[in-house]
């Protein structure tokens, strides 16, 4: 699960591209009981659960994008890694700028559209909370082509993977290349996800959740189905379209 022990090429921060920031608020503080802070003065405001931050949203600034999460992975050298994005076809989207006193982002896409982030930490190392009810606790890419984006993605991050048993599907599970917990996983297209980084947000109970997503106009692409050995897992949109997933983790025995 993602954790709050930020190790290099682990997911360490999550931003939402929102049109409507008190919508999103209203949105996700019902699902997940968020609350919002202010906006500051560029317009990025943080969700906190319990107080402490689980996420980012900020207005669409990208020419042409749609609303959509996106997971940012630690990286000790944001222009290093952006650099070696471009050399391995894939796609700078905006280039590494400066919060200042806090870190270095970049915004990035792989060889077959996945879109992700790297954040160099600063004053801000990341997340403050992660891996529990309410928070990002899987990161899982969809893509049209497994083997070349592994390839992609150990360039950059020399993640260590592992083939798992998913039915009816085959799945590579990723952590760390120094270790610590396994942090997500990679799979083939599904036919109603987006190719891309899919942020799983844990909740107690996948089914009343959706029935909230529901409820508040939000979108039931994958309803909440059983996965052997992981727990209940759904895929929603919320009502303007950005994709996320639930994830009821498997009783601990």
């Amino acid at each position: 699960m993602v954790s709050t022990d930020f190790r290099p090429g682990s997911p360490n921060w999550l931003g939402l591209g929102s049109p409507d920031l008190a919508e999103s608020e209203l949105f996700y503080g019902s699902v997940f009981g968020w609350t919002l802070d202010p906006a500051g003065p560029n317009g990025y405001a943080f969700f906190r659960s319990g107080g402490r931050t689980v996420a980012g949203v900020g207005a669409l600034t990208e020419a042409e994008a749609l609303p959509a999460w996106t997971v940012y992975f630690a990286a000790a050298d944001a222009h290093g890694t952006a650099a070696a994005v471009r050399r391995a076809g894939g796609t700078v989207r905006v280039p590494p700028s400066e919060v200042p006193g806090e870190g270095w982002f970049a915004q990035l896409s792989d060889p077959a559209g996945g879109r992700f982030a790297v954040w160099q930490a600063g004053g801000t190392a990341g997340l403050e909370a992660a891996g529990g009810p309410g928070a990002l606790c899987w990161a899982e890419l969809h893509t049209s082509d497994v083997p070349g984006s592994l390839r992609f993605y150990q360039g950059l991050f020399d993640w260590r993977t592992r083939d798992s048993v998913v039915p009816g599907a085959e799945y590579t599970v990723l952590r760390p290349a120094d270790g610590g917990a396994d942090f997500g996983g990679v799979a083939g297209v599904h036919p109603r996800v987006d190719v891309g980084w899919l942020a799983h947000f844990a909740v107690p109970d996948a089914l009343l959740a959706t029935d909230e997503v529901r409820r508040l106009g939000g979108s039931v692409l994958v309803p909440p189905k059983q996965v052997p050995t992981v727990g209940r897992v759904a895929v929603l949109a919320d009502p303007f379209g950005a994709q996320f997933a639930l994830l009821e983790p498997e009783p601990r025995r």
